[in-house]
């Protein structure tokens, strides 16, 4: 009887199994997304593999990020990933002297030439998997859709890496001023270059044969290449192994040959037992409300001044238009000389902030009676000049002294007010009817 060797890696977002015979040839593999069901997800790799493998004795460990948890619910050997990285390269890929490896939500470097060397994005999924795909969601596409856009780049501009919500700003502002979608897709690539040579070589020199692992090396051509030119590599000192984004379930698979040796069989009713409830190791809090109930009682204690609405196709006389251009969202509304709203807007620019004030405006318009007209406009937000000067809106305000208006208006002794935005933060203490002091996010969103 045969034996087979598989190594399964359960990572932030994917699955994947590998299956090596007696001479190391990958005989079997799959990779999947779990979308955060990790329990199911084992289940359908590891039996849509018995149903091959079924008469087989096998040795199996478990690596990845979600590698403990599994570990415990089969009972079987667990191996740190940058270990199986590395185990799997030096028994594939000897001659590797620096390898770059990308996942879901870490990035790994290994220097191989001399003493062994490995690091690892700690808290931070900036320059990862994750990060990549958000990218791709403010451009209205996704990670093969930024590749396919990156490819036809002629600029790539600086975007910062280390936080999402950083790279969304800068992303935000290249889309206000024009950029073109296919040099902010390879724009993302550099900064994601940028971020591991930052972040992990720090200072080391990255040269030498380099081997590309991990899914998103393994899909995103466009990425390669912005590590390949950034780096300076010549053609013989890139190395892009064969199921590369399988490297790190392949080294598990390696250094499996040393663990126990089961039957499939064993290990599938392993499997069915997950069946069974399992203690869950997350800690719960109280929720904000038990019921209904408290909910109603928290609503009635907090209740504020409330602003009437009137039918806007029966407005006649002055109307006033106020827009929150903000990072992530546009805000609008429409007010009458009592204070009534006629129109109001909330919803997400998708990178196009400028299109969406016109299509508000337009909106307004053909819901405004024959001859009605909007007798002034403000706009405030971080696309305050931005748009004020595409549509000459009439005036920019502050978004920190338009939010106390608004305050005031509600509560007119307001005393402090908190602020909480798609990017930033902010808390104003009010003083003697003005502001006395504000307090803003500066680093991470």
């Amino acid at each position: 009887m045969t034996r087979i060797h598989l190594g399964l890696d359960v990572g932030s977002t994917t699955v994947k199994l590998v299956a090596l015979n007696s001479s190391y040839d990958l005989i079997y593999s799959t990779y999947q997304r779990h979308y955060s069901d990790v329990k199911n997800s084992v289940k359908e790799v590891v039996l849509d593999a018995y149903k091959r493998f079924k008469n087989e004795r096998i040795t199996i460990m478990v690596t990845g990020s979600g590698g403990l948890s599994v570990q415990k619910w089969l009972d079987i050997s667990f191996i740190q990933e940058v270990v199986a990285s590395t185990t799997g390269i030096k028994k594939f890929i000897p001659e590797t002297d620096v390898a770059i490896e990308l996942g879901g939500e870490d990035a790994k470097i290994t220097y191989l030439d001399g003493n062994v060397e490995q690091r690892m994005n700690s808290i931070c999924a900036g320059g990862t998997g994750a990060f990549i795909d958000q990218m791709a969601s403010l451009l209205e596409t996704n990670a093969a859709g930024l590749n396919e856009l990156a490819n036809k780049h002629k600029v790539i501009y600086p975007i910062a890496s280390r936080c999402g919500v950083f790279a969304k700003t800068d992303i935000q502002a290249l889309i206000n001023q024009g950029a073109s979608k296919e040099d902010i897709a390879a724009s993302v690539f550099q900064s994601v270059v940028n971020q591991t040579i930052s972040t992990l070589a720090c200072g080391r020199p990255i040269k030498g044969r380099v081997a590309f692992l991990g899914g998103p090396l393994h899909f995103l051509s466009g990425l390669r290449e912005r590590y390949i030119d950034t780096l300076e590599l010549k053609d013989d000192e890139v190395i892009f192994p064969e199921n590369s984004q399988l490297f790190v379930a392949i080294g598990a698979a390696v250094a499996s040959t040393e663990e126990k040796v089961i039957s499939f069989e064993e290990l599938k009713n392993r499997l069915m037992d997950l069946n069974k409830p399992i203690e869950s190791e997350i800690k719960n809090i109280r929720p904000l409300f038990m019921d209904e109930n408290e909910l109603e009682q928290f609503r009635k204690q907090h209740e504020t001044k409330k602003m009437s609405y009137k039918d806007i196709g029966t407005h006649s006389g002055k109307a006033f238009l106020g827009i929150d251009a903000g990072s992530t969202t546009t805000k609008a509304v429409l007010i009458d000389e009592d204070n009534n709203i006629l129109f109001s807007y909330y919803g997400s620019n998708k990178g196009k902030p400028l299109d969406l004030v016109i299509k508000i405006i337009k909106e307004i318009y053909a819901k405004l009676p024959d001859g009605e007209k909007i007798t002034y406009s403000a706009v405030t937000g971080y696309g305050e000049d931005f748009i004020k000067a595409a549509l000459n809106i009439d005036m920019g305000e502050v978004e920190t002294m338009a939010h106390y208006k608004a305050a005031q208006f509600f509560q007119p002794e307001v005393d402090f007010i908190l602020d909480i935005g798609g990017q930033d933060m902010k808390c104003m203490k009010i003083k003697d009817g003005g502001i006395d002091s504000i307090l803003l996010n500066e680093a991470c969103s």
